[in-house]
Protein backbone atom coordinates (compact mmCIF):
# COMPACT_ATOMS: atom_id res chain seq x y z
CA UNK A 1 0.00 0.00 0.00
CA UNK A 2 1.70 3.29 -1.16
CA UNK A 3 2.34 5.65 1.88
CA UNK A 4 0.97 8.93 2.12
CA UNK A 5 2.44 12.14 0.61
CA UNK A 6 3.11 14.56 3.57
CA UNK A 7 2.69 18.31 3.34
CA UNK A 8 5.25 20.11 5.19
CA UNK A 9 3.61 23.12 6.95
CA UNK A 10 5.84 25.97 8.10
CA UNK A 11 5.40 29.49 9.98
CA UNK A 12 7.47 31.21 7.22
CA UNK A 13 5.13 29.66 4.72
CA UNK A 14 2.09 30.57 7.35
CA UNK A 15 3.82 34.72 7.49
CA UNK A 16 3.18 34.57 3.95
CA UNK A 17 -0.75 35.47 4.24
CA UNK A 18 -0.58 38.19 6.24
CA UNK A 19 -0.08 41.97 4.93
CA UNK A 20 2.00 42.99 8.15
CA UNK A 21 5.80 41.93 9.09
CA UNK A 22 5.38 40.39 12.38
CA UNK A 23 7.31 37.44 13.64
CA UNK A 24 5.24 34.64 14.70
CA UNK A 25 5.01 32.72 18.07
CA UNK A 26 6.97 29.45 17.38
CA UNK A 27 4.55 26.13 17.38
CA UNK A 28 5.43 25.23 21.34
CA UNK A 29 4.24 28.35 22.06
CA UNK A 30 0.54 28.64 20.74
CA UNK A 31 -2.36 26.70 22.36
CA UNK A 32 -5.16 28.76 21.30
CA UNK A 33 -6.16 30.46 16.95
CA UNK A 34 -8.62 33.44 17.36
CA UNK A 35 -10.25 34.62 14.19
CA UNK A 36 -11.47 37.57 13.86
CA UNK A 37 -13.46 38.60 10.77
CA UNK A 38 -13.48 42.52 9.87
CA UNK A 39 -16.47 43.75 8.30
CA UNK A 40 -19.61 43.76 10.65
CA UNK A 41 -17.99 41.46 13.53
CA UNK A 42 -15.12 43.86 14.36
CA UNK A 43 -16.10 47.26 12.48
CA UNK A 44 -19.01 48.36 11.25
CA UNK A 45 -18.86 49.20 7.47
CA UNK A 46 -21.25 51.12 6.03
CA UNK A 47 -23.73 49.45 4.13
CA UNK A 48 -26.08 50.95 0.62
CA UNK A 49 -28.77 52.58 2.13
CA UNK A 50 -31.94 51.45 2.11
CA UNK A 51 -33.77 54.64 2.35
CA UNK A 52 -31.73 56.38 -0.58
CA UNK A 53 -31.43 53.67 -3.01
CA UNK A 54 -34.33 51.30 -4.52
CA UNK A 55 -34.16 47.77 -3.31
CA UNK A 56 -32.57 46.10 -7.13
CA UNK A 57 -29.79 49.08 -6.87
CA UNK A 58 -28.78 48.25 -3.15
CA UNK A 59 -27.73 44.81 -4.59
CA UNK A 60 -26.73 46.12 -7.27
CA UNK A 61 -24.30 48.22 -6.16
CA UNK A 62 -22.64 45.36 -4.23
CA UNK A 63 -22.46 42.56 -7.27
CA UNK A 64 -19.25 42.69 -7.83
CA UNK A 65 -20.35 41.74 -11.85
CA UNK A 66 -21.66 45.08 -12.06
CA UNK A 67 -18.64 47.24 -12.30
CA UNK A 68 -15.79 47.50 -13.96
CA UNK A 69 -14.02 48.40 -10.54
CA UNK A 70 -15.98 45.88 -8.60
CA UNK A 71 -18.69 47.52 -6.98
CA UNK A 72 -19.31 48.26 -3.15
CA UNK A 73 -16.73 45.99 -1.64
CA UNK A 74 -13.85 46.42 -4.03
CA UNK A 75 -13.98 50.45 -3.80
CA UNK A 76 -11.58 51.49 -0.82
CA UNK A 77 -12.62 54.93 -0.96
CA UNK A 78 -16.48 53.84 0.27
CA UNK A 79 -14.81 52.46 3.44
CA UNK A 80 -12.36 55.43 3.60
CA UNK A 81 -15.89 57.42 3.53
CA UNK A 82 -16.69 55.97 7.12
CA UNK A 83 -18.01 58.88 9.00
CA UNK A 84 -16.36 62.20 8.41
CA UNK A 85 -14.07 60.30 6.01
CA UNK A 86 -10.40 59.09 6.72
CA UNK A 87 -8.31 62.73 7.58
CA UNK A 88 -10.78 63.17 10.76
CA UNK A 89 -11.48 59.68 11.51
CA UNK A 90 -8.23 58.48 12.02
CA UNK A 91 -7.33 60.53 15.03
CA UNK A 92 -10.18 59.49 16.83
CA UNK A 93 -9.48 55.93 16.05
CA UNK A 94 -12.74 55.75 14.26
CA UNK A 95 -15.01 55.90 17.43
CA UNK A 96 -18.59 54.93 17.34
CA UNK A 97 -17.72 52.77 14.38
CA UNK A 98 -16.64 49.79 16.21
CA UNK A 99 -18.29 46.55 17.60
CA UNK A 100 -16.80 47.26 21.04
CA UNK A 101 -17.75 43.63 22.83
CA UNK A 102 -15.89 42.33 19.70
CA UNK A 103 -12.88 44.81 20.48
CA UNK A 104 -12.45 43.66 23.91
CA UNK A 105 -12.64 40.37 22.84
CA UNK A 106 -9.41 41.25 20.63
CA UNK A 107 -7.18 42.48 23.33
CA UNK A 108 -7.73 39.76 25.82
CA UNK A 109 -6.91 37.65 22.87
CA UNK A 110 -3.49 39.84 22.25
CA UNK A 111 -2.85 39.29 26.22
CA UNK A 112 -2.80 35.87 25.93
CA UNK A 113 0.36 34.74 25.63
CA UNK A 114 -0.13 31.49 24.46
CA UNK A 115 -2.87 32.72 21.76
CA UNK A 116 -2.50 33.62 17.89
CA UNK A 117 -4.51 36.80 17.19
CA UNK A 118 -5.40 37.03 13.39
CA UNK A 119 -8.00 39.33 11.85
CA UNK A 120 -8.87 36.91 8.65
CA UNK A 121 -11.21 39.53 5.88
CA UNK A 122 -12.59 39.07 1.94
CA UNK A 123 -11.93 42.29 1.10
CA UNK A 124 -8.94 42.44 -1.74
CA UNK A 125 -5.42 42.74 -0.69
CA UNK A 126 -4.24 44.98 -3.21
CA UNK A 127 -7.05 47.82 -2.22
CA UNK A 128 -7.50 47.16 0.89
CA UNK A 129 -4.38 46.20 2.83
CA UNK A 130 -3.09 50.07 3.74
CA UNK A 131 -6.60 51.18 5.05
CA UNK A 132 -7.15 48.56 7.05
CA UNK A 133 -4.06 48.72 8.69
CA UNK A 134 -4.78 51.97 9.04
CA UNK A 135 -7.94 51.42 10.86
CA UNK A 136 -6.57 48.49 12.95
CA UNK A 137 -3.52 50.78 13.80
CA UNK A 138 -6.14 53.50 14.78
CA UNK A 139 -7.79 51.33 17.56
CA UNK A 140 -4.18 50.10 18.95
CA UNK A 141 -5.44 46.53 17.96
CA UNK A 142 -1.98 44.46 17.46
CA UNK A 143 -2.79 41.61 15.18
CA UNK A 144 -0.26 38.69 14.94
CA UNK A 145 -1.57 38.38 11.51
CA UNK A 146 -4.12 40.69 9.48
CA UNK A 147 -5.08 38.73 6.29
CA UNK A 148 -6.61 39.86 3.20
CA UNK A 149 -7.63 38.05 0.11
CA UNK A 150 -4.93 38.28 -2.57
CA UNK A 151 -4.97 37.90 -6.36
CA UNK A 152 -3.10 34.25 -5.58
CA UNK A 153 -1.97 32.63 -2.40
CA UNK A 154 1.63 31.82 -0.89
CA UNK A 155 1.27 29.14 -3.80
CA UNK A 156 0.33 30.89 -6.82
CA UNK A 157 -3.06 28.72 -5.86
CA UNK A 158 -6.21 30.75 -7.08
CA UNK A 159 -9.73 30.54 -4.82
CA UNK A 160 -13.38 30.42 -6.53
CA UNK A 161 -14.86 32.05 -3.88
CA UNK A 162 -13.98 34.27 -0.19
CA UNK A 163 -15.35 30.96 0.96
CA UNK A 164 -12.35 28.59 -0.59
CA UNK A 165 -9.96 31.45 0.86
CA UNK A 166 -10.55 31.43 4.13
CA UNK A 167 -10.66 27.84 4.40
CA UNK A 168 -7.26 27.51 3.03
CA UNK A 169 -6.15 29.74 5.50
CA UNK A 170 -7.62 28.24 8.53
CA UNK A 171 -6.34 24.82 7.21
CA UNK A 172 -2.47 26.62 7.42
CA UNK A 173 -3.13 27.92 10.74
CA UNK A 174 -4.87 24.34 12.19
CA UNK A 175 -1.62 22.25 10.44
CA UNK A 176 1.12 24.82 11.23
CA UNK A 177 0.04 25.34 14.94
CA UNK A 178 -0.20 21.64 15.91
CA UNK A 179 0.03 22.11 19.29
CA UNK A 180 -2.80 24.59 19.33
CA UNK A 181 -5.93 22.53 21.28
CA UNK A 182 -8.82 25.01 20.42
CA UNK A 183 -9.07 27.50 17.34
CA UNK A 184 -12.43 30.01 17.27
CA UNK A 185 -13.46 31.90 14.71
CA UNK A 186 -15.76 35.09 14.95
CA UNK A 187 -18.05 35.87 11.72
CA UNK A 188 -21.16 37.66 11.53
CA UNK A 189 -22.49 35.56 8.84
CA UNK A 190 -24.92 32.85 9.39
CA UNK A 191 -23.97 31.49 6.22
CA UNK A 192 -19.90 31.42 6.52
CA UNK A 193 -20.68 30.40 10.01
CA UNK A 194 -22.36 27.09 8.64
CA UNK A 195 -19.58 26.76 6.22
CA UNK A 196 -16.94 27.06 8.88
CA UNK A 197 -17.98 24.74 11.24
CA UNK A 198 -19.06 21.95 8.71
CA UNK A 199 -15.23 22.78 7.64
CA UNK A 200 -13.43 22.15 10.96
CA UNK A 201 -16.21 18.79 11.42
CA UNK A 202 -14.23 17.44 7.91
CA UNK A 203 -10.81 18.19 9.12
CA UNK A 204 -11.46 16.35 12.47
CA UNK A 205 -13.08 13.66 11.13
CA UNK A 206 -9.78 13.73 8.42
CA UNK A 207 -7.52 13.65 11.40
CA UNK A 208 -9.71 10.91 13.39
CA UNK A 209 -9.13 8.50 10.14
CA UNK A 210 -5.85 9.27 9.39
CA UNK A 211 -6.06 10.90 6.10
CA UNK A 212 -4.82 14.13 6.20
CA UNK A 213 -1.70 14.60 4.86
CA UNK A 214 -0.12 16.28 7.70
CA UNK A 215 -0.46 14.38 11.31
CA UNK A 216 -2.32 16.59 14.52
CA UNK A 217 -4.23 15.45 17.22
CA UNK A 218 -8.28 16.66 16.27
CA UNK A 219 -8.99 20.38 17.33
CA UNK A 220 -11.50 21.98 19.44
CA UNK A 221 -13.74 24.43 16.93
CA UNK A 222 -16.08 26.97 17.66
CA UNK A 223 -17.53 29.50 15.35
CA UNK A 224 -19.12 32.40 17.45
CA UNK A 225 -22.20 33.58 15.16
CA UNK A 226 -21.77 37.41 15.64
CA UNK A 227 -24.86 39.97 15.52
CA UNK A 228 -24.33 42.29 12.99
CA UNK A 229 -24.77 45.87 13.31
CA UNK A 230 -26.87 48.12 10.45
CA UNK A 231 -24.92 51.57 9.29
CA UNK A 232 -24.88 53.79 6.69
CA UNK A 233 -22.63 56.59 5.11
CA UNK A 234 -23.90 60.04 5.37
CA UNK A 235 -26.41 60.18 2.14
CA UNK A 236 -24.75 63.05 0.35
CA UNK A 237 -21.31 61.75 0.95
CA UNK A 238 -23.03 58.29 -0.40
CA UNK A 239 -24.25 59.61 -3.38
CA UNK A 240 -21.20 61.42 -4.24
CA UNK A 241 -18.91 58.26 -3.60
CA UNK A 242 -21.14 55.73 -6.16
CA UNK A 243 -21.74 58.90 -8.39
CA UNK A 244 -17.58 59.06 -8.59
CA UNK A 245 -17.57 55.05 -8.55
CA UNK A 246 -19.74 55.48 -11.83
CA UNK A 247 -17.81 57.83 -13.21
CA UNK A 248 -14.69 55.36 -13.40
CA UNK A 249 -16.80 52.82 -14.65
CA UNK A 250 -18.17 55.27 -17.48
CA UNK A 251 -14.64 55.82 -17.92
CA UNK A 252 -13.57 52.57 -18.47
CA UNK A 253 -16.30 51.48 -20.86
CA UNK A 254 -15.32 54.50 -23.00
CA UNK A 255 -11.82 53.77 -22.91
CA UNK A 256 -12.69 50.15 -24.02
CA UNK A 257 -12.14 46.51 -23.19
CA UNK A 258 -15.10 46.14 -21.33
CA UNK A 259 -18.38 44.43 -22.29
CA UNK A 260 -20.79 46.53 -19.39
CA UNK A 261 -23.16 49.32 -20.36
CA UNK A 262 -22.27 53.22 -19.31
CA UNK A 263 -24.53 53.62 -15.49
CA UNK A 264 -26.25 56.63 -14.42
CA UNK A 265 -28.21 57.57 -11.33
CA UNK A 266 -31.66 58.62 -11.78
CA UNK A 267 -34.40 59.38 -9.29
CA UNK A 268 -37.73 57.32 -8.57
CA UNK A 269 -40.08 59.91 -7.22
CA UNK A 270 -43.07 57.63 -5.77
CA UNK A 271 -45.44 60.61 -5.47
CA UNK A 272 -45.53 64.58 -4.63
CA UNK A 273 -47.63 66.07 -1.62
CA UNK A 274 -47.70 68.43 1.28
CA UNK A 275 -45.56 66.75 3.11
CA UNK A 276 -45.73 66.65 7.09
CA UNK A 277 -43.02 67.50 9.77
CA UNK A 278 -42.32 65.01 12.13
CA UNK A 279 -43.80 67.31 14.98
CA UNK A 280 -46.80 68.45 13.23
CA UNK A 281 -47.26 64.22 12.38
CA UNK A 282 -47.35 63.35 15.83
CA UNK A 283 -50.04 65.75 16.92
CA UNK A 284 -52.28 64.66 14.28
CA UNK A 285 -51.50 60.83 15.66
CA UNK A 286 -52.90 62.00 18.52
CA UNK A 287 -56.35 62.37 16.65
CA UNK A 288 -56.43 58.56 16.29
CA UNK A 289 -58.78 56.13 18.31
CA UNK A 290 -57.96 52.84 18.00
CA UNK A 291 -60.36 50.35 19.04
CA UNK A 292 -59.07 48.87 22.43
CA UNK A 293 -59.66 45.48 21.26
CA UNK A 294 -57.08 46.60 18.26
CA UNK A 295 -53.24 45.71 18.98
CA UNK A 296 -51.09 49.04 17.92
CA UNK A 297 -48.48 46.34 16.73
CA UNK A 298 -51.07 45.33 13.82
CA UNK A 299 -51.44 49.17 13.37
CA UNK A 300 -49.35 51.48 10.68
CA UNK A 301 -49.02 54.90 11.58
CA UNK A 302 -48.79 57.66 8.92
CA UNK A 303 -49.57 61.13 9.35
CA UNK A 304 -47.35 61.63 6.83
CA UNK A 305 -48.92 64.20 3.84
CA UNK A 306 -51.26 65.20 1.99
CA UNK A 307 -51.32 63.54 -1.75
CA UNK A 308 -50.81 66.19 -4.75
CA UNK A 309 -50.79 63.23 -7.22
CA UNK A 310 -49.68 59.69 -6.71
CA UNK A 311 -46.96 60.15 -9.39
CA UNK A 312 -43.92 62.34 -10.35
CA UNK A 313 -45.83 65.89 -10.47
CA UNK A 314 -46.46 67.49 -14.05
CA UNK A 315 -45.47 70.68 -14.77
CA UNK A 316 -48.79 72.08 -15.30
CA UNK A 317 -50.15 71.05 -11.82
CA UNK A 318 -46.80 71.98 -10.07
CA UNK A 319 -46.55 75.34 -11.00
CA UNK A 320 -50.42 75.37 -9.76
CA UNK A 321 -49.45 74.27 -5.97
CA UNK A 322 -46.38 77.10 -5.74
CA UNK A 323 -43.76 74.84 -7.05
CA UNK A 324 -41.20 71.93 -4.90
CA UNK A 325 -40.60 73.88 -1.44
CA UNK A 326 -43.81 75.97 -1.06
CA UNK A 327 -45.24 76.38 1.88
CA UNK A 328 -48.77 75.75 2.89
CA UNK A 329 -51.24 76.22 6.14
CA UNK A 330 -54.05 73.92 6.61
CA UNK A 331 -56.51 73.10 9.59
CA UNK A 332 -58.39 69.79 10.57
CA UNK A 333 -61.98 69.75 9.93
CA UNK A 334 -63.33 66.21 10.13
CA UNK A 335 -62.34 62.75 11.49
CA UNK A 336 -63.40 59.69 9.77
CA UNK A 337 -62.66 55.90 9.51
CA UNK A 338 -63.48 52.83 7.16
CA UNK A 339 -64.38 49.73 8.82
CA UNK A 340 -62.08 50.26 11.97
CA UNK A 341 -59.44 49.51 9.59
CA UNK A 342 -58.58 53.04 8.27
CA UNK A 343 -58.35 56.85 10.02
CA UNK A 344 -58.07 60.24 8.31
CA UNK A 345 -58.48 63.54 8.91
CA UNK A 346 -59.78 66.10 6.52
CA UNK A 347 -58.48 69.34 6.37
CA UNK A 348 -58.78 72.57 4.49
CA UNK A 349 -56.42 75.07 3.62
CA UNK A 350 -55.60 78.62 5.16
CA UNK A 351 -56.86 80.94 3.73
CA UNK A 352 -59.48 79.07 2.39
CA UNK A 353 -58.94 80.34 -1.14
CA UNK A 354 -55.69 79.15 -1.20
CA UNK A 355 -54.98 77.22 -4.71
CA UNK A 356 -53.97 73.81 -3.90
CA UNK A 357 -53.89 70.56 -6.06
CA UNK A 358 -55.18 67.32 -4.98
CA UNK A 359 -56.02 64.34 -6.79
CA UNK A 360 -58.34 62.89 -4.28
CA UNK A 361 -61.74 64.45 -4.40
CA UNK A 362 -60.69 66.55 -1.59
CA UNK A 363 -57.49 67.15 0.61
CA UNK A 364 -57.34 64.46 3.43
CA UNK A 365 -54.50 62.77 5.65
CA UNK A 366 -54.32 59.30 6.54
CA UNK A 367 -53.34 58.86 10.05
CA UNK A 368 -53.42 54.87 9.97
CA UNK A 369 -54.18 52.15 8.48
CA UNK A 370 -54.67 48.39 9.72
CA UNK A 371 -51.34 46.38 8.17
CA UNK A 372 -52.60 45.29 5.05
CA UNK A 373 -55.01 47.64 4.25
CA UNK A 374 -54.54 50.71 0.95
CA UNK A 375 -54.39 54.05 2.10
CA UNK A 376 -56.18 54.89 -1.20
CA UNK A 377 -59.70 53.59 0.11
CA UNK A 378 -59.53 56.55 2.30
CA UNK A 379 -61.65 57.56 0.01
CA UNK A 380 -64.22 55.82 0.34
CA UNK A 381 -65.29 57.46 3.97
CA UNK A 382 -68.38 58.65 3.68
CA UNK A 383 -69.32 59.96 7.72
CA UNK A 384 -66.98 62.71 8.86
CA UNK A 385 -67.43 63.95 12.16
CA UNK A 386 -66.71 67.63 12.68
CA UNK A 387 -63.63 68.11 15.07
CA UNK A 388 -64.64 69.28 18.38
CA UNK A 389 -62.61 73.33 18.44
CA UNK A 390 -60.08 72.51 20.98
CA UNK A 391 -58.83 69.70 18.41
CA UNK A 392 -58.70 71.59 15.38
CA UNK A 393 -55.57 71.45 14.65
CA UNK A 394 -53.72 73.97 12.37
CA UNK A 395 -50.21 72.54 10.74
CA UNK A 396 -47.73 73.55 8.03
CA UNK A 397 -46.85 71.61 5.18
CA UNK A 398 -44.33 71.62 2.05
CA UNK A 399 -44.72 70.49 -1.13
CA UNK A 400 -42.55 68.14 -1.64
CA UNK A 401 -41.68 64.27 -3.73
CA UNK A 402 -41.04 60.99 -2.13
CA UNK A 403 -37.80 59.87 -3.91
CA UNK A 404 -35.34 56.94 -4.09
CA UNK A 405 -32.24 56.76 -6.51
CA UNK A 406 -31.94 53.86 -8.84
CA UNK A 407 -29.03 53.06 -10.71
CA UNK A 408 -29.61 52.30 -14.83
CA UNK A 409 -27.93 52.35 -17.81
CA UNK A 410 -28.94 55.33 -19.85
CA UNK A 411 -32.64 55.86 -20.91
CA UNK A 412 -32.66 56.83 -25.29
CA UNK A 413 -34.45 59.54 -26.21
CA UNK A 414 -35.81 60.23 -22.27
CA UNK A 415 -36.59 63.19 -21.22
CA UNK A 416 -36.88 64.99 -17.85
CA UNK A 417 -39.92 63.92 -16.76
CA UNK A 418 -39.27 59.90 -18.25
CA UNK A 419 -36.37 59.53 -16.17
CA UNK A 420 -38.26 60.19 -13.21
CA UNK A 421 -40.07 56.77 -13.86
CA UNK A 422 -38.27 53.33 -13.67
CA UNK A 423 -37.53 51.85 -17.25
CA UNK A 424 -39.25 48.96 -17.87
CA UNK A 425 -37.40 47.74 -20.66
CA UNK A 426 -34.93 46.58 -18.11
CA UNK A 427 -36.69 43.59 -17.18
CA UNK A 428 -33.50 42.31 -15.54
CA UNK A 429 -33.99 44.59 -12.79
CA UNK A 430 -36.46 42.30 -11.66
CA UNK A 431 -35.31 38.52 -12.30
CA UNK A 432 -31.50 39.33 -12.29
CA UNK A 433 -29.35 38.24 -14.85
CA UNK A 434 -28.42 34.71 -15.20
CA UNK A 435 -24.78 34.70 -14.94
CA UNK A 436 -25.50 35.95 -11.30
CA UNK A 437 -25.01 33.77 -8.90
CA UNK A 438 -28.86 34.06 -7.12
CA UNK A 439 -27.34 34.60 -3.19
CA UNK A 440 -28.01 37.52 -1.18
CA UNK A 441 -26.01 40.65 -0.98
CA UNK A 442 -25.71 43.11 1.91
CA UNK A 443 -27.52 46.44 2.96
CA UNK A 444 -29.65 47.94 5.55
CA UNK A 445 -32.91 47.16 6.18
CA UNK A 446 -34.59 44.39 8.79
CA UNK A 447 -33.76 41.62 6.19
CA UNK A 448 -30.62 40.89 4.00
CA UNK A 449 -30.64 39.75 0.57
CA UNK A 450 -32.08 39.56 -2.54
CA UNK A 451 -31.54 38.83 -6.24
CA UNK A 452 -27.84 39.76 -6.96
CA UNK A 453 -24.68 39.61 -4.63
CA UNK A 454 -21.35 40.23 -4.33
CA UNK A 455 -19.90 36.98 -3.24
CA UNK A 456 -17.12 38.96 -1.11
CA UNK A 457 -19.76 40.77 0.93
CA UNK A 458 -22.99 38.36 1.53
CA UNK A 459 -25.31 39.26 4.40
CA UNK A 460 -26.45 36.26 7.05
CA UNK A 461 -29.81 36.39 7.49
CA UNK A 462 -30.73 37.50 10.69
CA UNK A 463 -33.36 40.45 11.30
CA UNK A 464 -31.06 43.08 11.59
CA UNK A 465 -30.03 43.21 8.31
CA UNK A 466 -30.80 41.29 4.73
CA UNK A 467 -29.10 38.60 3.59
CA UNK A 468 -31.83 36.64 1.75
CA UNK A 469 -35.23 39.15 2.12
CA UNK A 470 -36.02 42.06 0.22
CA UNK A 471 -35.56 44.67 2.53
CA UNK A 472 -39.26 45.11 4.41
CA UNK A 473 -40.69 44.89 1.03
CA UNK A 474 -39.30 47.67 0.19
CA UNK A 475 -39.34 49.12 -3.35
CA UNK A 476 -37.81 46.86 -6.21
CA UNK A 477 -38.10 49.83 -8.41
CA UNK A 478 -41.42 50.59 -9.19
CA UNK A 479 -44.37 52.89 -7.68
CA UNK A 480 -46.14 50.03 -6.69
CA UNK A 481 -45.56 50.41 -2.89
CA UNK A 482 -49.65 50.85 -1.39
CA UNK A 483 -47.83 53.18 1.17
CA UNK A 484 -46.83 55.84 -1.11
CA UNK A 485 -49.67 55.63 -3.48
CA UNK A 486 -52.59 57.68 -1.95
CA UNK A 487 -54.35 57.49 -5.23
CA UNK A 488 -57.76 57.84 -6.14
CA UNK A 489 -57.63 55.56 -9.67
CA UNK A 490 -61.10 56.85 -10.62
CA UNK A 491 -59.96 60.77 -9.50
CA UNK A 492 -60.50 63.19 -12.92
CA UNK A 493 -57.71 65.10 -12.35
CA UNK A 494 -58.45 66.13 -8.53
CA UNK A 495 -60.09 69.73 -7.14
CA UNK A 496 -58.63 72.34 -7.82
CA UNK A 497 -57.38 71.48 -11.40
CA UNK A 498 -57.23 68.58 -14.10
CA UNK A 499 -53.94 66.58 -14.05
CA UNK A 500 -52.93 67.02 -18.20
CA UNK A 501 -50.82 63.84 -17.65
CA UNK A 502 -50.58 63.34 -21.21
CA UNK A 503 -49.31 67.08 -22.34
CA UNK A 504 -46.60 66.84 -19.78
CA UNK A 505 -45.48 63.09 -19.82
CA UNK A 506 -43.47 63.64 -22.79
CA UNK A 507 -40.03 61.35 -24.07
CA UNK A 508 -38.26 64.24 -25.55
CA UNK A 509 -34.93 63.80 -26.78
CA UNK A 510 -32.04 63.32 -24.04
CA UNK A 511 -30.23 66.75 -22.69
CA UNK A 512 -27.03 67.66 -23.16
CA UNK A 513 -23.48 65.89 -25.02
CA UNK A 514 -22.19 64.55 -21.51
CA UNK A 515 -23.43 61.50 -20.01
CA UNK A 516 -26.24 62.43 -17.51
CA UNK A 517 -26.49 61.00 -13.98
CA UNK A 518 -28.39 62.63 -11.22
CA UNK A 519 -30.77 65.35 -10.94
CA UNK A 520 -28.65 69.03 -9.59
CA UNK A 521 -31.57 70.24 -8.02
CA UNK A 522 -29.94 73.53 -7.73
CA UNK A 523 -29.22 73.96 -11.62
CA UNK A 524 -32.68 71.61 -12.25
CA UNK A 525 -35.30 74.36 -13.94
CA UNK A 526 -38.14 72.01 -11.69
CA UNK A 527 -36.95 73.55 -8.32
CA UNK A 528 -35.73 76.75 -10.28
CA UNK A 529 -37.97 79.08 -8.41
CA UNK A 530 -37.35 77.40 -4.74
CA UNK A 531 -34.08 78.85 -4.14
CA UNK A 532 -30.83 76.64 -2.78
CA UNK A 533 -32.97 76.18 0.30
CA UNK A 534 -34.91 72.85 -1.02
CA UNK A 535 -34.09 69.35 -0.26
CA UNK A 536 -35.81 66.61 -1.86
CA UNK A 537 -36.68 64.27 0.68
CA UNK A 538 -35.73 60.67 0.51
CA UNK A 539 -37.52 58.72 2.45
CA UNK A 540 -37.57 55.22 1.02
CA UNK A 541 -41.08 53.35 0.91
CA UNK A 542 -43.01 51.91 2.67
CA UNK A 543 -41.37 53.71 5.28
CA UNK A 544 -42.33 54.11 8.93
CA UNK A 545 -44.33 57.13 9.57
CA UNK A 546 -44.91 56.87 13.34
CA UNK A 547 -43.74 59.85 15.47
CA UNK A 548 -40.52 60.83 15.54
CA UNK A 549 -39.44 58.30 12.33
CA UNK A 550 -36.20 58.95 10.22
CA UNK A 551 -37.17 61.24 7.44
CA UNK A 552 -34.58 62.29 4.98
CA UNK A 553 -35.11 65.57 4.38
CA UNK A 554 -31.32 65.43 2.24
CA UNK A 555 -30.15 67.13 -1.07
CA UNK A 556 -27.97 66.10 -3.79
CA UNK A 557 -24.22 66.99 -3.29
CA UNK A 558 -23.27 69.75 -5.14
CA UNK A 559 -22.59 67.90 -8.68
CA UNK A 560 -20.81 69.62 -11.72
CA UNK A 561 -19.84 69.81 -15.14
CA UNK A 562 -17.71 67.51 -16.57
CA UNK A 563 -18.83 64.47 -18.62
CA UNK A 564 -17.09 65.04 -21.53
CA UNK A 565 -17.99 62.95 -25.09
CA UNK A 566 -18.55 58.91 -24.30
CA UNK A 567 -20.25 59.93 -21.28
CA UNK A 568 -19.86 60.12 -17.82
CA UNK A 569 -16.08 60.91 -17.07
CA UNK A 570 -15.20 62.43 -13.72
CA UNK A 571 -13.09 65.83 -14.01
CA UNK A 572 -10.55 64.75 -11.62
CA UNK A 573 -11.39 67.09 -9.39
CA UNK A 574 -14.02 65.80 -7.76
CA UNK A 575 -16.74 67.61 -9.89
CA UNK A 576 -19.55 64.98 -11.35
CA UNK A 577 -21.50 65.03 -14.02
CA UNK A 578 -25.21 65.35 -13.07
CA UNK A 579 -28.57 64.70 -15.43
CA UNK A 580 -31.37 62.42 -14.66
Amino acid sequence: MASRKLVSYTITGLKRWSCVARDLPPVSQVKALHVYDFDNTLFMSPLPNAKLWNGYTAGFLQTQESFVNGGWWHDPNILGATGQGIEKEEPTGWAGWWNEHIVELVELSIKQKDTLTILLTGRGEDNFAELLKRIVASKNLAFDMICLKPQAGPNNQTFASTMNYKQAILRDLVFTYTDADEIRVYEDRVKHTKAFRDYFDSINKDLLNGSTPSPRKPINAEVIQVADAVTTLDPIAETAEVQRMINAHNTAIHNGGHALAPLEIKRSVFFTGYLISSVDSARLLKLVNLPSSLPESEVKFLASNIIITPRPCPRSILDKVGGIGRKQTWQVTGLGSLESRIWAARVTPIPADAKYHTDNPFPLVVLAIVKGSRPQDANRIQNWQPVPAGKQIVFQTEVGEKVQLRIETGGEGEGEYGALFINKNLKRQRDGPPAFERDSYRTNGSQRGGHYHDENRRPNGANGGYRGGNQNNRGRGGNNNPNNRLENRNARGGRGGASNRANNRGRGPARGGGYKSLDDVQNNSRYANQGSSYQPNYDDGPPSYAAGADIYNSSFPALGGGGGSGGGQGNGDGGLPYGK
